[in-house]
């Protein structure tokens, strides 16, 4: 049963049935659903346990008899490469089944620093019908009004694992570790390190995992000085290769779990002395436009942004429908891209100092 009133599209209960369940008005239970601040705590609990308990399911609200076909995307910048890929991908799926696409950036200094609430408020205030979030993380607080508010989201590639139920979408990076590391063998190289962002990530992870378990299956030995977790801050990963170029037996390749982070290695190399691929080889992860303009251009992981964010969307819009993805992962398979930048294992490198 669909019924249409000023409060939404609700399928199963009406409003009205929520607001006796809660005991409460319907101008009451209209405000929660809408997502209206002006509602005491108390109130707002009793109407969203009844919303649950009775099942009713948010839509999107109706304007002059016709339903507006909004959804936000989330970005914590509209600066970088990646986040170009997010945008193109989420773009042209909302194109291809009539959706508009608002599009904001949450900046934040750093992956530790949350953005803020205020965002969160425009999407009730413009009757957005759900949202994909290309973020870091969100807050516990930011979670639980989105759940309040009953607006359904998806993540595209988090980089902390979700609370339980929440519905995201990412890569193999398991798999990408292990296609970018079996490359280096292939070549013939033994010593072969990895650096990866953040410790306790999912991507860092996953793509350590899967070098791990490359390096065993092809019965070369773990090092543990090979394995460097660059965090951030400028010349991070930089300094974790002058780290390694130092050691006695220093690697002959170089798995770097970002193209922007190949970058430094590259300068690093280059201060040394040192040349791609002659000296050491080098593999990305991303496959950035970065990553071809790079001399020699880089061998890399391509990881399929755009097809995140399509899948993303697509998954979103099933749940605006009032349906659950089967899982609430979804991961989309990686790639080698092979460049210039890999080669059989050259000179053992050097240039200390």
């Amino acid at each position: 049963m669909v019924r249409a009133g000023s409060a939404g599209v609700t399928a199963g209960p009406t409003l009205a049935v929520v607001a006796r369940e809660a005991g409460v008005s319907v101008p009451t239970a209209s405000k929660v659903v809408n997502g209206r601040e002006d509602v005491a705590p108390e109130t707002r609990r009793r109407v969203t346990e009844a919303l649950d308990r009775l099942g009713y399911i948010r839509r999107p609200r109706f304007d002059g008899g016709r339903a507006p076909r909004l959804v936000d995307l989330v970005v914590h910048s509209l600066e970088t490469s990646g986040s170009g890929a997010v945008l193109h991908g989420a773009e042209e799926a909302a194109d291809d089944v009539g959706l508009e696409l608002v599009v904001s950036a949450a900046l934040t200094r750093s992956r530790a620093e949350r953005p803020e609430r205020g965002w969160l408020d425009k999407l009730v205030l413009r009757g957005s019908s759900g949202v994909l979030f290309h973020l870091a993380e969100l807050s516990d607080p930011q979670y639980a009004w989105l759940k309040q508010h009953r607006i359904p989201f998806v993540m595209i590639d988090p980089v902390l694992e979700p609370p339980p139920g929440v519905v995201s979408v990412g890569a193999a990076d398991w798999r990408g570790g292990v296609t970018a590391t079996e490359h280096l063998l292939a070549l013939g190289h033994e010593r072969i390190a990895v650096v990866a962002g953040h410790r306790h990530t999912l991507c860092a992870d996953a793509r350590i995992a899967g070098y791990r378990s490359a390096l065993a299956a092809a019965g070369v030995r773990h090092r543990p000085e090979y394995v460097r977790h660059a965090g951030s801050g400028e010349d991070a990963a930089g300094r974790h290769v002058r780290e390694l170029l130092d050691l006695p037996e220093p690697p002959t390749a170089v798995f770097v779990c970002a193209d922007r982070m190949a970058l430094e290695v590259y300068e690093v190399l280059a201060e040394r002395g040192l040349r791609v691929p002659d000296d050491m080889s080098v593999v990305g992860y991303d496959d950035l436009p970065e990553a071809r303009w790079l001399t020699p251009a880089l061998t890399t992981v391509r990881q399929p942004l755009s097809e995140m964010a399509a899948t993303a969307l697509r998954l979103l819009l099933r749940m605006m429908d009032g349906h659950r993805p089967e899982s609430t992962r979804t991961e989309l398979s990686t790639r080698l891209v092979e460049r210039a930048s890999t080669a059989p294992p050259g000179p053992r490198p050097g240039g200390h100092g």
